[in-house]
């Protein structure tokens, strides 16, 4: 298959040239780095590429903002009060700034990607002097190299929209990692800002994704989420030669890979293939996040989701028959321009009727460049709030209920980190198919599998106990 959607090796030297350069410079001043991620599992696997680009070039982490040489910010610009909050904490860096005068301050991510945005903080904070988009990770060594020489660094445009493969890398997690399997997004939401900031759907070679997930598993690592804005349309354009359902099989067989999760999935794109491959791959897991964001079939047309209510339930139904034991967690929006009372309560019935897992809820934020932004009948802020309390609480009480089947239940558990609860060490951890559980345990556990029963539920979370296999 064509590469041609691929940074050239010879530019990757040469950014890799330049870090090695800056490296030099660098070695001896012991510098350190603080990046802070916002958004979602994209933005935690972009912020490990810049991480390692940072190691080879001569930085560690510091422990916090004050010992830092360079804070950067990895920014999401899905929902309004992600820019608030950004603004917030960068404008608070100004008297760290002024006490320190060499340290760097930057930004980056998928806010950056909109340049009136990117254009205003530079304005605004003539204390940032880095600034750059999601599609040029790649180009890091030398725009940082640029910044300690003085300059005032942005990159804000999409004419590098390509894939760069081997990037340095430093996971956040000694047992579970994220592996892109593809970039950019076709879908176009009415709601959505992301196709127009981080550009058309780009799929990765699947020996690439095979080749590091190995690598992976070497190091240590046993579990995979593959990701994508929507990993069901992995390879639509003809490039990969793979379908997703083709592509689960392809790297699922890696030995040493116990679980292969991924997220997120598009309803209008996860067909029989997909079904299929989920219930007869014994690696992959038990859970799929399917965002159904409205019950109501008119809403959904708004939103140019491309999918039925009737659709949404008919894969949800289908993955309950061949896979029993399957959880699905969801994203929902409320206040969505036009969204009726009537429209509403078919949201409230359909989360009833599905019985999400959990549910990631939201008020409709309006982003400046989406179609829905446009729209007439834009819902008052009082309406959206009331009905995202009343959705939470009927979601709260669909996980209650969700928790309750599980008491008795046993099953291997990934332990991801500990709680001191009344002075007793509490490990929790995921069951494969995404269920929370606490339990007493010691921390020589951290990142194994242990077996645990199911003694009694929390609000959100399930307690048990460790118990022989």
């Amino acid at each position: 298959m064509e590469r041609n959607h691929y940074i050239t090796e010879a530019e990757l030297e040469r950014q890799k040239k330049i870090a090695e350069a800056v490296y030099l410079e660098t070695r001896d001043r012991d510098l350190k780095y603080f990046v802070e991620t916002f958004g979602c599992q994209m933005n935690v696997r972009d912020s490990e590429t810049i991480k390692g680009e940072l190691v080879e070039m001569g930085y560690s982490e510091a422990p916090g903002k004050e010992e830092a040489d360079l804070i950067l910010y990895n920014t999401c610009c899905v929902r309004d009060h992600a820019e608030k909050r950004l603004m917030g904490n960068i404008g608070a860096l100004k008297e760290l700034k002024d006490r320190k005068p060499g340290l760097i301050i930057g930004v980056c991510g998928c806010m950056m990607q909109q340049e009136a945005v990117a254009k205003k903080l530079l304005k605004r904070f003539p204390h940032v002097s880095l600034v750059f988009g999601t599609n040029v990770l790649y180009r890091f060594p030398e725009m940082l190299e640029k910044v300690m020489n003085g300059e005032r660094i942005a990159v804000t445009d999409r004419a590098d929209d390509a894939i760069a493969e081997g990037l340095p890398q430093m996971r956040d997690n000694a047992r579970s990692a994220f592996v892109n399997i593809m970039f950019g997004c076709n879908n176009f939401c009415s709601y959505c800002i992301v196709p127009y900031v981080r550009g058309r759907e780009r799929s990765r070679m699947p020996e690439d994704i095979r080749r590091e997930i190995e690598s992976l598993v070497r190091s240590g690592i046993s579990e995979i989420t593959l990701l994508g804005q929507n990993v069901n349309s992995y390879g639509n354009d003809g490039s990969t030669g793979m379908t997703f359902a083709q592509l689960l099989r392809y790297v699922s067989d890696v030995p040493g890979l116990k679980r292969l999760r991924f997220m997120s999935s598009h309803p209008k794109d996860l067909n029989e293939d997909v079904i299929q491959a989920i219930a007869a791959i014994p690696n992959v897991c038990h859970h799929v996040h399917l965002p159904v964001q409205s019950g109501n079939d008119e809403i959904l047309r708004r939103m140019n989701r491309r999918y039925t209510r009737e659709r949404y339930l008919s894969i949800i139904n289908r993955l309950r028959e061949l896979v029993p034991d399957i959880e699905f967690t969801t994203d929902i929006i409320v206040g969505f321009p036009g969204e009726t009372e009537e429209a509403f309560s078919d949201t409230l019935s359909l989360v009833k009727e599905v019985g999400f897992a959990a549910a990631f809820t939201f008020a409709y934020s309006p982003r400046q460049g989406t179609v829905a932004a446009k729209m007439e009948d834009q819902i008052p802020e009082p309406v959206k709030k009331r009905r995202l309390k009343q959705l939470n609480e009927l979601q709260a009480e669909k996980t209650v209920e969700n928790n309750e089947k599980y008491i008795g239940y046993v099953g291997e558990v990934l332990v991801e980190g500990c709680d001191m609860r009344n002075d007793t060490t509490m490990l929790y951890g995921k069951y494969q198919n995404f269920k929370m559980v606490y339990f007493p345990g010691d921390i020589s556990l951290l990142n194994q599998y242990v077996t645990v029963r199911v003694l009694q539920t929390n609000k959100n979370s399930l307690l048990g106990e460790m118990i022989d296999e």
